[in-house]
């Protein structure tokens, strides 16, 4: 895939917030901090990896025999909208929605869409939060 010059997507809050289309993903996910060296070596695996002085950030999906998975699991949902990397507001809003309602995220913004993680037993309710919030 090429350089692209400019963000594709939707930049109009109204529009983006109307076109949220949310899923969630099946499988919860665990942020792990890990040296530089042992990113590395699990990259393969990792749904996201970031580059921070003191380590790494992966997500990964949890494995059925990840113990310390159980007390770390997050739900990964999608909005589907495609949003500009340039877009203003929106993740804003989805985030205050989430803590009216007492659910924390972390969001985290690709190139084409915007995906937040909340706690997995706060998965439905989450998605309840998100289906109500309105341009």
């Amino acid at each position: 895939m090429g350089i692209v010059g400019s963000a594709p997507g939707l930049t109009d809050l109204r529009a983006l917030l109307a076109a949220l289309d949310p899923v969630l993903h099946p499988v919860p996910k665990r942020f792990l901090h890990v040296s530089h060296e042992k990113a590395r070596e699990r990259m393969a695996e990792a749904l996201m990896m970031f580059r921070e002085d003191e380590g790494t950030t992966l997500i990964v999906d949890v494995h059925p025999d990840d113990e310390a998975g159980e007390r770390m699991r997050w739900a990964c949902i999608t909005l589907r909208v495609q949003s500009s990397l340039t877009a203003v507001g929106m993740m804003a809003a989805v985030s205050a929605a989430l803590a009216k309602c007492g659910i924390p995220c972390n969001p985290v913004s690709a190139f084409l869409h915007d995906h937040i993680f909340v706690p997995w037993d706060r998965r439905d309710d989450a998605l309840d939060a998100l289906s109500h919030l309105t341009p």
